[in-house]
């Protein structure tokens, strides 16, 4: 019988959006190449990866195995049960070694090519860090000589210092894998679609708190919805404010399960600085009561955890801003971790919601809804809507010499016009609850009137003002005029 390629292989009702990922998994676990190959896939957790992996061996008809933290001898018994279920074998094997493991798990894939899914790899490794190098040993013979063998093997984790270097120079699998596969959150759009939201306010807001993971709704408010503006303040109360709740913990959890993180409480006041509006090194660094040099270690720690970003300034090299990149944490940070006395009592919630509410505004919704708007010119704005193909899309300040102040621009779009790369697009100014009027616009006008006295080409440039809430009359009639783009919400969530 002729093997399904990965077109033939439908994904899952069941798995919502992720047709690129199914599309690469698929094509990887279907490859007809005789020998071994290998494929790593991370990302933070709760994004589905395991839902992914487990839904791609039923396709296949692979083989799944999700490591849990024991001892090596441990972890190689219960490997050997799973070996012995998938094999109807009356006497499950009893591997002493993961080498013995490893042929074993070959094994599977002698007559076709077989999926084999390693879940949560790196609770093996950390029982036995001879288990990379033996596993390359494995794979290179295969390269080289043995094609008897067919195993598609998935190394999955979410251990995301661990995995990201699991393919590094100085890794023993450096440059032996096929397929190095993140999985990323939802994007805003279909995380909206995906809480079944219509309401485009309301979508702002639930995304401020929950993000794009996906496991949020299901397990962890048991899919709890907001039904409209008048029940967000309630469903926040009853979901991420309740103790009773998972999800309460979960952003301490993110940081917990990370193995880098050594000093929770020197990483989670970093956090804390950066969920405040401290965004550079020196801003952290005085946020914590700390010399900048004793924060670099944290910092680069929580940017290969996946848990910070660090984004240059357009417009000054020398500086760069740092953002969480779970929205669930700088909620947890900026209202949860301040009232978590009062929350533990699970008295008067509505109380300290109502305390809370003007932080969660300005240090969470504010700074999240600018994200969204570099997101939309990111991946939803068409090259008509600035004159050209947005490829970089930052924030950025640009000083002000007369004033001796200096200009914090939201939206930096830099592209390409034609051949020429690199131009800058647009500027914009973000406001979450404030109707933009013309005197936004000629801030913007005031600033590329800066940076063109700096010799930075303006002449492409287009004036963006991006509104939560609506436009004034005049500045609507300079957009039919061609002077400035709008993006109000509507066209956030659906326009381009």
């Amino acid at each position: 019988m002729p093997r399904l390629s990965h077109r033939d292989i439908p994904k899952p009702s069941q798995i919502f959006d992720r047709d690129w990922e199914w599309s690469e998994l698929t094509a990887f676990a279907s490859n007809e190449e005789p020998g071994p190959h290998l494929a790593v896939v991370s990302g933070r957790r709760r994004q589905g990866k395991s839902f992914l992996l487990k839904a791609l061996t039923a396709a296949t008809n692979g083989f799944y195995f999700a490591a849990v933290e024991a001892t090596r001898a441990e972890s190689l018994s219960l490997l050997g049960e799973e070996i012995g279920r998938f094999t109807d074998a009356p006497v499950p094997p009893r591997p002493h070694h993961w080498s013995e493991a490893l042929e074993l798990l070959f094994d599977l894939a002698a007559q076709r090519p077989v999926t084999i899914v390693i879940d949560e790899f790196p609770y093996l490794v950390r029982g036995d860090a001879s288990l990379t190098s033996r596993l390359q040993a494995a794979i290179g013979a295969g390269f080289g000589r043995d094609l008897r063998h067919h195993p598609r093997i998935l190394l999955c984790g979410s251990a995301m210092s661990f995995m990201g270097g699991l393919l590094s120079g100085t890794s023993p699998l450096y440059g032996r894998a096929r397929l190095n596969l993140v999985v990323h959150s939802l994007g805003y759009r279909e995380a909206a679609e995906f809480w079944g939201i219509a309401d485009p306010r309301l979508a702002v807001l639930t995304h401020a708190v929950v993000g794009g993971t996906p496991a949020y709704r299901r397990e962890f408010v048991a899919n709890d919805v907001p039904e409209g503006m008048d029940d967000f303040d309630d469903w926040v109360c009853r979901t991420v404010l309740n103790p009773m709740r998972p999800i309460h913990a979960e952003a301490e959890f993110l940081l917990a399960a990370e193995p880098d993180v050594r000093d929770r409480a020197l990483y989670h006041s970093v956090l804390a600085a950066v969920a405040a509006g401290n965004h550079t090194s020196g801003g952290i660094a005085s946020a914590v009561g700390r010399k900048a040099t004793d924060i670099s270690q944290p910092l680069t720690v929580l940017k290969r955890c996946g848990l910070l970003t660090l984004e240059a300034d357009a417009f000054r090299g020398n500086r760069s801003a740092y953002r969480i990149a779970e929205p669930l944490i700088t909620f947890h940070h900026a209202v949860v971790r301040r009232n978590q006395a009062l929350m533990a009592e699970q008295r008067n919630l509505k109380a300290t919601w109502s305390l809370s509410r003007d932080t969660f505004l300005s240090k969470v919704v504010g700074p999240h809804f600018e994200q969204l708007c570099r997101e939309w010119v990111s991946w939803h704005a068409e090259p008509e809507t600035f004159g050209g193909l947005p490829i970089d899309v930052t924030s950025g300040t640009v000083a002000d010499p007369a004033t001796r102040t200096s200009h914090e621009v939201d939206v930096v779009v830099r592209g390409a016009v034609g051949q020429d790369h690199g131009i800058l697009l647009s500027i914009g100014e973000a406001k979450w609850n404030k109707v933009m009027n013309i005197g936004h616009l000629e801030r913007l006008r005031h600033i590329l009137g800066l940076l063109a006295a700096r010799g930075i080409d303006t002449s492409h440039a287009h004036p963006a003002c991006y509104s939560g809430v609506g436009f004034s009359a005049d500045l609507r009639a300079a957009a039919e005029r061609g002077e400035v783009v709008l993006v109000d919400l509507e066209r956030l969530y659906g326009g381009a």
